[in-house]
């Protein structure tokens, strides 16, 4: 079993054409990464959008911290078309 605790794993990406160091747990790596696959896009196009929507926000969260919530809206609404 994969220890669903791992400590946050810092990867880079590249947003409108800078890079940038996201940290984020693995499995929130994993989610991103399924996300981008199921909507056929490369996780950068993905954390751009994300980043963009973000900056729209009364009080932006930091970009971490908005992907998660991103990923956690995702997966509530999936579960609400299934049933």
């Amino acid at each position: 079993m994969t220890d669903i605790y791992h400590p946050p794993v810092k990867r880079s990406v590249e947003i409108a054409g800078h890079k940038t160091s996201i940290s984020l747990e693995p499995l929130f790596w994993d989610l991103l990464k399924a996300a981008a696959r199921d909507e056929a896009v490369p996780i950068n196009a993905l954390v751009a959008r994300i980043d963009a929507e973000r900056l729209e926000a009364c009080s932006p969260p930091g970009l971490a911290g908005a992907i998660r919530v991103w990923l956690a809206r995702r997966s509530c609404r999936a579960e609400d078309e299934a049933g």
